[in-house]
């Protein structure tokens, strides 16, 4: 997989969701546009204010006809407690493996002294599989521009 650009088709994938269940990009895409957000890890400070902020305008992305999905290198086993423990309302998928966020250009080298957890990104992909929108956070501190994420949906 290699790093795309707006413009481009995001190359399909598969990953578990929280429960373990395969789900694919191109599955998704069938039910609306997709906001791929990823985040480095599960229960941490900011990634919890970002995951549980989605989940509170999930109203909002339903009125866009947007499906938001989570996605980090934790285990789907860490994904469901997370998410369970959040209250979360929209699928968590683990790449544990790393090679989505790899190929997504969004691999951090050093987070805390971790190496290969995910930056905070955020890819929004029109219902034809086409990249409208990416932001690339190097400073994990940083939440996304959900106003921009809103605006690459709507021009969908």
């Amino acid at each position: 997989m290699t790093k795309i650009a707006a413009g481009q088709k995001a190359p399909d994938f598969t990953l578990q969701d929280s429960e373990g269940k395969e789900r694919s990009l191109s599955g998704l895409l069938k039910e609306g546009d997709v906001v791929l957000l990823f985040f480095p890890l599960a229960f941490s400070g900011v990634c919890t204010k970002q995951m549980c902020s989605v989940r509170d305008n999930m109203k909002m992305y339903n009125s866009l006809g947007a499906i938001p999905i989570g996605i980090s290198v934790d285990s789907f086993f860490t994904l469901n407690a997370f998410k369970k423990a959040q209250n979360l309302n929209f699928p968590l998928l683990s790449d544990f493996n790393k090679e989505i966020t790899a190929g997504y250009g969004v691999l951090n080298d050093d987070f805390f002294g971790m190496h290969g957890v995910a930056k905070r990104a955020v890819f929004v992909i029109g219902k034809d599989g086409t990249l409208k929108h990416q932001q690339i956070l190097d400073d994990a501190d940083n939440l996304p521009d959900f106003r921009g994420i809103v605006q690459a949906i709507k021009k969908s």
